[in-house]
């Protein structure tokens, strides 16, 4: 079959399509013929080994997990002899622990929920990282209807999402932005919109009941100033130095919470396969739209990466495989 492969840490180029194993299963799995597939922030990650503590994880010297790629959806072709819930011809999604940037994957079936009628393969290889941090940042968050919620990065992966979700729990939402993207935001349901190269929304006189900062560009102690005294700020971002990345704001967050009246959180994303069906629910009830804003075919994966990089994608960019 054939995959997208990193035998080293470094930029898009180090990638390569080329032909590999097809995988093989255990009686607990699954074999998924791999439909699309989309890019998350973790991908990058995974590729360059930046920060470089993610290498303890990934691999200190050069990777273990050779195959890029944690979002797919696709069709179960082959089922493990303990697997009861899913069987041959099943539409699935699911986040994978790497190895998803492939034609094939061999997936646990704890780790996959169905595509329900009238989800295309695309837009449920948006869900798995992206939507259900977005779900679970807002649930920690507190928000719920009536509450004013602010969404800092409000036109990537997680923030078209997050912008969405918050508007279909009764929020008031803002979100922040760029100029290009401003129309997009509004156009999801964003009640307003912030350009941050005309206005730096940490000093502007509203007050928020729950921030999610998924951009990580401000202090948090500037952040502090625009939650209210009982607002909860959620954290999830990757952005931080190339050693330690966002290690330094999660830990402020922990020394400084315990003494002040604010909540603060970091967030850690965990894999739900019950918060993946709601998700594909709503979806397929028009109450959730994946903004995407390209598809290139799984052979050009490092093309994909290098647009991420050079343009800031708006929502997801998807691999058809």
């Amino acid at each position: 079959m054939k995959a997208i492969v990193h035998q080293e840490y470094g930029p898009a180029e180090v990638l390569r399509y080329t032909e590999v194993g097809k995988p093989s299963i255990g009686d607990d799995q699954v074999l998924v013929r791999v439909r699309a597939a989309s890019i998350n922030h973790g991908d990058r990650v995974a590729m360059t080994g930046t920060p470089r503590i993610a290498r303890l994880a990934f691999g200190l010297r050069r990777p273990r997990q050779t195959i890029l790629g944690r979002d797919i959806a696709g069709t179960v072709e082959l089922a493990g002899a303990n697997v009861t819930g899913l069987q041959v011809g099943d539409e699935v999604f699911g986040e994978m622990s790497q190895r998803g940037f492939a034609e094939y994957v061999a997936a646990p079936e704890p780790h996959l929920a169905p595509i329900p009628a009238g989800v295309t393969f695309e837009q449920a290889a948006t869900l798995p990282v992206a939507a259900a941090t977005a779900l679970q940042a807002l649930r920690l968050g507190q928000v719920e209807p009536g509450r004013t919620v602010l969404v800092n990065g409000a036109s990537g992966g997680v923030g078209t999402f997050a912008v969405q979700l918050a508007r279909t729990l009764g929020a008031e939402v803002t979100g922040v932005c760029s100029t290009r993207n401003a129309e997009l935001v509004r156009s999801i349901g964003a009640h307003h919109v912030i350009d941050y190269a005309r206005e730096d929304v940490t000093r502007g006189a509203g007050r928020f009941d729950a921030i999610v900062d998924l951009a990580g560009n401000h202090r948090l102690s500037a952040f502090r100033g625009i939650l209210a005294p009982k607002g909860v700020y959620v954290s999830s971002s990757g952005v931080g130095g190339a050693v330690l990345g966002p290690l330094p704001r999660l830990f402020a967050i922990a020394v400084t919470s315990p003494f002040v009246s604010q909540r603060l959180r970091g967030l850690t994303a965990k894999r739900s396969v019950d918060d993946l069906t709601f998700l594909a629910g709503l979806v397929a009830t028009g109450k959730l739209t994946p903004v995407i804003q390209r598809t290139y075919p799984l052979s050009e994966t490092a093309d994909a990466i290098r647009f991420i990089e050079a343009e800031h994608a708006r929502g997801k960019v998807v691999l058809t495989v």
